[in-house]
């Protein structure tokens, strides 16, 4: 009975995330996202965080991959202080409009999954993303945020400009090379800002909204020049290896012929001196002579001459 209670448990969680999983890949606009993560953020806060402390909202599995952090502040205070907000830094004459006495803001971290969204909802052509969208966001807090019907407010910097460091959280690439990203900046009404940086992988802005690093695709010339440079490279190699194992064998065969060319000349010379004629004195004079033959001459006929009477 245990075993089939915790079967079903198990069934039923499968299933719900199952579900979850298939209702965010559904997600296809940036809108509805910053809108599902308001109610998340609202749903999960505690009310007894402190002001101006950051929390961390506890997102739905489905979500893997996006982190949110919240504050809530005062709106003088704001405007007096400034705050420091994960990535973002809010400067000291930070406007909000409306704002009846406090605010809550939300900073994302979308990931580079889920920033895949913003290439469906925005016009990238000709860049691609480096980094993960960034986004700030605010809401009116009130003196109760558990209410089922928050609304966004603005955030204007009016003296110091708003600054976003994605020096911690950029895909470290080596297609960047010497070329330097640029600041993406994304507007409500579907537009892209492109900017330069303010120093490496800083970008400032003077209003709320989601941010990103953005680099030039190549072109395909410049793509078919590199393909090209890589295949002269390999090509070089292959050729200068190829000719050094030629030279090697024939280096290798000259020094053969040479040492079987040595060798019948000092075979040849050795027979030479072996069949040499021997040198002996004849008088006063030194003449070769040849070695005595095997066999002494013989008369065939024995002949006897007469003796003399």
């Amino acid at each position: 009975m245990g075993s089939l209670f915790t079967l079903s448990l198990i069934l039923l969680s499968s299933i719900s995330l199952t579900l979850s999983s298939s209702e965010a890949q559904k997600i296809k606009s940036a809108r509805l996202l910053d809108l599902l993560i308001r109610d998340y953020t609202f749903k999960t806060y505690d009310t007894y965080v402190r002001t101006g402390t950051l929390h961390n909202v506890h997102l739905p599995a489905n979500f893997s991959g996006i982190t949110v952090d919240t504050a809530r502040f005062r709106c003088g205070s704001l405007w007096r202080y400034g705050a420091q907000v994960k990535e973002f830094h809010l400067g000291i004459g930070v406007s909000v409009n409306p704002c009846a006495e406090r605010l809550m803001v939300v900073a994302q971290n979308l990931g580079y999954n889920w920033s895949s969204i913003y290439y469906a909802n925005y016009d990238l052509s000709g860049y691609q993303l480096v980094s993960p969208i960034l986004g700030l966001l605010a809401y009116n807090a009130g003196t109760d945020v558990n209410f089922s019907n928050p609304f966004e407010v603005g955030i204007q910097a009016l003296e110091n400009p708003i600054t976003i460091d994605f020096k911690n959280i950029t895909r470290v690439n080596n297609e960047l090379g010497a070329t330097r990203p640029l600041c993406a900046s994304f507007e409500g009404d579907g537009k892209v800002t492109l900017a330069k940086e303010a120093s490496p992988y800083i970008c400032v802005a003077k209003r709320h909204g989601h941010f990103g690093l953005v680099i030039g695709k190549p072109s395909p010339v410049q793509l078919r020049k590199k393909v090209s440079r890589w295949k002269v490279v390999v090509g070089s190699t292959v050729g200068c290896a190829i000719g050094a194992f030629l030279l090697g064998l024939l280096l290798v065969a000259m020094l053969v012929k040479v040492k079987k060319r040595t060798r019948v000349e000092e075979m040849e010379r050795r027979a030479y001196e072996e069949e040499a004629l021997q040198v002996s004195m004849v008088g006063h004079v030194k003449a070769p002579t040849a070695s005595g033959t095997r066999t002494t001459p013989a008369i065939e006929q024995e002949y006897i001459p007469p003796r003399p009477q």
